[in-house]
């Protein structure tokens, strides 16, 4: 299995569950929330042949984006994978829309001549995200659980970008029908784990089992060949990169 989002460092047990990636073979790519929080795992996971973390800068933590800066830079080349990082313009997050716009354009410029794979968050700011992508010709991008209108959905994937799923889109109305119009070469896996529950506990990587038998329904083939699908996915995406 693949998860290409997964916050390990703030599960109760962040050693544990990246052990146990391991120790299944679950290519797992452990986001985070601010540069600083990503040079206190990076020790801990350099290591690992199935775990990877990546550099993040979460637009719900813009208070801290001036100070957090610099640590981006200094890091930026230790890793193949950005995030979380992007756009959030909800309620919770439209107060900051000015310093997440300035931190997310930042970014992009830093990477636009590197080799990375962003995986991005874009609640209500799906149409300016996907704006600044193309226009600082960036290749490798997730859109983590992705929420927003129908119909931007063609034209991103178009544009090469993927869409990674999760167990809570599985389960509503509005995730399912996202879901339905993602191409199969688009489709990625993610667990978002720990903030999705899953059998009244936090979800782990190993939980992505839900979601490969929810694609092998609707695209009505077979688990392996969901696996295999992703796997195929996933190695196009860094075939961009390579």
């Amino acid at each position: 299995m693949i998860d290409t989002h997964c916050h390990i460092d703030l599960y109760s047990n962040p050693l544990q569950i990246a052990n146990d990636c391991e120790r299944l073979g679950i290519v797992t790519i452990g986001m985070t929330n601010l540069p600083s929080h990503y040079e206190l795992g990076y020790n801990h996971l350099f290591s690992y042949k199935k775990v990877r973390l990546a550099l993040g800068m979460h637009p719900l933590h813009a208070e801290s984006h001036e100070k957090e800066l610099p640590r981006f830079i200094s890091n930026i080349d230790k890793t193949s994978y950005i995030g979380e990082v992007g756009l959030d313009f909800s309620r919770e997050g439209i107060a900051s829309k000015s310093i997440q716009l300035n931190t997310f354009k930042f970014i992009l410029s830093a990477i636009k001549e590197k080799k990375k794979i962003i995986s991005l968050h874009s609640r209500k700011a799906e149409k300016e995200i996907f704006q600044h992508l193309r226009q600082r010709n960036i290749k490798a991008a997730i859109f983590h659980w992705y929420s927003g209108p129908l119909s931007l959905i063609k034209d991103i994937a178009e544009a090469g970008f993927m869409f990674s799923i999760n167990p809570a889109m599985i389960r509503s109305k509005s995730g399912q029908e996202i879901i339905r119009r993602i191409p199969i070469a688009n489709t990625l896996t993610e667990s978002d784990g720990p903030f999705i529950s899953i059998k009244d506990r936090p979800v782990k990587p190993n939980d992505i089992i839900v979601v490969q038998d929810y694609l092998s329904s609707i695209w009505k083939i077979s688990g392996r060949d969901v696996d295999s699908r992703i796997h195929e996915n996933f190695s196009r995406l860094l075939q961009v990169i390579s």
